[in-house]
């Protein structure tokens, strides 16, 4: 075995989460002796990720921008009773411009790719090959144990779709939900990537996490056909199952990520409860890491990463109460009414909602006038579950 090698700081994971607390802190502290290890062969995996640009203060956009493959300057949604444009521009980071622009930022000698953690304490990572790092150790390598959360599940299957024809989409689609319901709430997202490529995806927010991807691929080449997209060529497919949080122990889902471990991303619980959206915590948490830093020890690492994520589990409150409304006052094909109500309220609250911030005001608006699930449930469910 080598002897170890010393770095202010390991970040073991190199996703979202790990990799935007890597990009904020080599900007403000650019001496910082930082280590990302990730265990696949690139760092961010094979996903598309994005937001809205309501999401993100000026500081946390300008710590993203440089990721964005995809911009757009609108959206739209789409349910059975009721269609929306919406004016916020819309953008999309993907794992090669995301792997790219890190590798550019951090310099090849902070990454560590194709490095399978045999296992992690809170000063060290060893590497299944018997490499030792010593340092401060922030764990983002996923989710903890979410058996000790009260979830359902956001599962899907996305494909990058290449058209000879063309298509005729000209901005994103975040919710094309007006085609049949199966499954729980079901919607197709679309992002035309250009004039002759569309990132299509099935979605469900379904009561279990099983997730039969031939089967959601055999649905996103009907929905293709349906709009007139014949024979296309798959260029890119990602598939996934994040949990949409109900309620749950915070502190026993900490630890189970290990005790005594900083962590961040989903393995802190960083992550929007309902839409199981992660990048504005990701940006939100490195931004304020990179200010907290320098952090004396890997116990004040711990206790200052812990102190972060429990403090926005409580700023989350309502969104599981949401989640709880989606979940246990509609029946899994009447989901859809739920989300079609919101989409009719003012354009700055759905924002603020994404992006985490809604007001009091918002959350009087979203939960007033007639629910559209029966009352008696919408109140059992409220009350039903600790959060």
């Amino acid at each position: 075995m080598s002897a170890p090698q010393s770095y202010d700081l390991i970040i073991a994971g190199g996703g979202l989460a790990g990799g935007l607390a890597a990009l904020a802190l080599r900007q403000a502290h650019p001496a910082m002796r930082l280590a990302v290890v990730e265990a696949g062969d690139t760092l961010g995996g094979n996903h598309v990720w994005s937001c809205f640009s309501s999401d993100l203060d000026a500081a946390a956009l300008a710590l993203v921008e440089p990721l964005f493959a995809h911009r757009w300057q609108n959206h739209e949604v789409a349910f059975p009773a009721h269609q929306r444009r919406l004016s916020g521009a819309y953008a999309s980071i993907t794992s090669a411009h995301f792997d790219a622009v890190l590798r550019d930022a951090l310099g090849e000698q902070a990454i560590r790719t194709g490095a399978p953690i045999a296992s992690v304490e809170a000063a060290s990572v060893v590497l299944e090959n018997g490499t030792r790092l010593d340092g401060p150790v922030l764990d983002c390598r996923g989710a903890g144990d979410l058996s000790l959360l009260a979830c359902g599940w956001q599962k899907f299957v996305g494909r990058t779709l290449r058209l000879a024809a063309g298509h005729d989409v000209a901005q994103p689609m975040i919710m094309d939900a007006a085609l049949g319901q199966i499954d729980g709430y079901r919607f197709v997202y679309l992002l035309p990537l250009s004039p002759h490529e569309i990132f299509v995806e099935d979605t469900y927010y379904s009561d279990a996490p099983a997730l039969d991807t031939a089967t959601l691929a055999a649905r996103i080449s009907a929905y293709a056909a349906g709009r007139g997209w014949p024979s296309p060529e798959v260029v890119h497919e990602e598939s996934g199952v994040l949990p949409v949080v109900m309620a749950g122990d915070f502190d026993a889902y900490w630890d189970s990520g290990g005790r005594g471990i900083a962590k961040g991303g989903v393995r802190a619980g960083l992550f929007h409860p309902l839409t199981s959206y992660s990048l504005p915590e990701a940006a939100r948490f490195a931004l304020a890491l990179a200010d907290a830093w320098p952090l004396a020890d890997a116990a004040a690492l711990h206790g200052w990463t812990r102190d972060h994520a429990r403090a926005r589990w409580r700023a989350n409150g309502f969104y599981r109460l949401l989640a709880k409304l989606l979940f246990r006052a509609a029946a899994p094909n009447a989901r859809y009414k739920i989300l079609e109500r919101f989409y009719r309220l003012p354009e700055r609250l759905i924002g603020r909602f994404y992006a985490g911030r809604s007001t009091l005001f918002d959350k009087i608006r979203i939960l007033s006038g007639k629910p559209p699930v029966p009352i008696a449930k919408a109140v059992k469910a409220l009350i039903g579950t600790r959060t």
